[in-house]
């Protein structure tokens, strides 16, 4: 099984923030988690609300957790609002099925997500 490093998600933070920058985006929270949803490496750009990271990382560990794109899970929850509304609470307020997190695959395997907060869902993304 292939883990995820410290210098992939490193990586994976640095090419997330530049391509923000590029596009104009306002200030972000990037999250790199692995596939037991445990903190790699996190970033906040400076002028980013205290909000970011937290944002970020409950939809990170909802995609590492339920094995989808955030934006899966929000479509999932539309159609099974009761079960998803359960699901911050059953995971200590984690659980964010917000879109903004894709999963970090190797060879088609899941090795973890990153999340990112600060625009729309779909500049997050």
């Amino acid at each position: 099984m292939s883990r995820l490093t410290l210098a992939q998600a490193n990586k994976i933070i640095e090419t997330a923030l530049a391509l923000a920058r590029q596009r104009g985006h306002r200030p972000m929270g990037i999250v790199v988690l692995d596939d037991a949803g445990h903190l790699r490496a996190a970033q906040r750009e400076d002028g980013a609300s205290m909000f970011r990271i937290d944002i970020a990382t409950g939809k990170a560990w909802a995609a590492v957790g339920m094995g989808a794109s955030s934006r899966a899970l929000l479509e999932r929850a539309r159609d099974n609002p009761l079960f998803f509304g359960s699901l911050p609470a059953t995971a200590q307020g984690k659980f964010l099925a917000q879109t903004g997190a894709v999963l970090i695959k190797d060879a088609g395997e899941i090795i973890g997500a990153v999340g990112a907060s600060g625009g729309t869902g779909d500049e997050d993304e």
